[in-house]
């Protein structure tokens, strides 16, 4: 059985009076143990995507126009927001992409891991900051009885996001969401963070939707990916298969971009499309150095042998 399970997601919103997708159609599932990347430019909807899921685009600036997210069976899209709240923290958990932005600067380090353990298991404070100390030495926290009384101000940026990764795993949720954890970090400290998500992730049996740009990071920590595009999901598959054989142009396009010793830097021309300039066929084709009859219509994904596309020319 799937614990995560995303179909037809659609989310939009309000520019300049009207709705705008930002989020067209996204259908995807998560077994257990099991890790997906989402990958693609910043603005192709991957953050978005996961604030959907978590229930966190609301009204009036946006909203989930329609589709499916069942959590362990049970349908949670537009459930009211106390029903969600007993749902973020305990079953499902998201590490956002800057901790200094996520963590409250006025709280404790400690309180902060402690209040999802108060609020979801109900332990004393005390009890919940003993757990919150274990959490610390599992991420590894140096001096970490000492270091809950901190602030966030007083942390590196990659110990806050050992933080949020406490603050994450606190409750053992079923599904971990983790918007580029490792972004504004140094390559050792991305290291050292992808190896603390992966055994965390292993120890707990969790399922993992792990959003990135870093096709690196790809190869590191997944078992499927899901390119993303202009809102679109435009190719999934295992990793295995689309790193030895991409489908999709603009997955093409994203490898040959990679950085190589003694090799001149490729670029994808152009950029996503604005919200309210998509154009009605294939998302990519301003861009796309196949583009021809055809693609002037909205594209479908296809099942290439497990590998499903969204190009009519792949």
């Amino acid at each position: 059985m799937n614990v995560l399970e995303v179909r037809d997601l659609r989310s939009e919103f309000r520019i300049d009076g009207v709705w705008r997708e930002a989020v067209a159609g996204v259908s995807f599932t998560l077994a257990p143990r099991e890790i997906l990347a989402l990958v693609g430019e910043s603005g192709c909807g991957k953050s978005v995507t996961a604030m959907s899921v978590m229930g966190l685009i609301r009204p009036p600036v946006g909203r989930v126009a329609s589709g499916e997210v069942l959590l362990e069976g049970r349908s949670i899209a537009g459930l009211p927001e106390p029903a969600l709240e007993k749902l973020r923290g305990a079953r499902m958990a998201m590490i956002f992409q800057e901790p200094m932005t996520a963590l409250n600067p006025v709280m404790t380090v400690g309180d902060q891991v402690a209040e999802a353990l108060v609020i979801h298991e109900g332990l004393s404070r005390a009890a919940a900051l003993d757990r919150a100390r274990l959490l610390f030495e599992e991420v590894k926290i140096p001096s970490a009885a000492t270091r809950l009384r901190d602030y966030p101000h007083q942390f590196s940026g990659g110990m806050r996001q050992r933080v949020m990764i406490a603050i994450a795993l606190a409750c053992e949720p079923a599904v971990l969401l983790a918007d580029e954890p490792t972004t504004a970090l140094d390559v050792t400290i991305q290291a050292q963070v992808l190896g603390l998500l992966a055994d965390a992730q292993a120890t707990r049996g969790m399922a993992m939707l792990f959003i990135t740009h870093n096709l690196g990071v790809v190869a590191q920590i997944a078992d499927r990916v899901a390119v993303m595009y202009a809102g679109q999901v435009v190719e999934e598959g295992r990793v295995t298969d689309i790193f030895a054989q991409p489908a999709h142009p603009y997955t093409r396009a994203l490898f040959a971009a990679i950085p190589r010793a003694a090799q001149p830097l490729s670029a994808i021309p152009g950029r996503v499309p604005a919200l309210d300039a998509m154009p009605p066929g294939c998302r990519f084709q301003a861009r796309c150095p196949m583009a021809g009859p055809g693609c002037e219509a909205p594209q479908a994904l296809r099942d290439l042998g497990g590998q499903w596309v969204r190009c009519h020319r792949a």
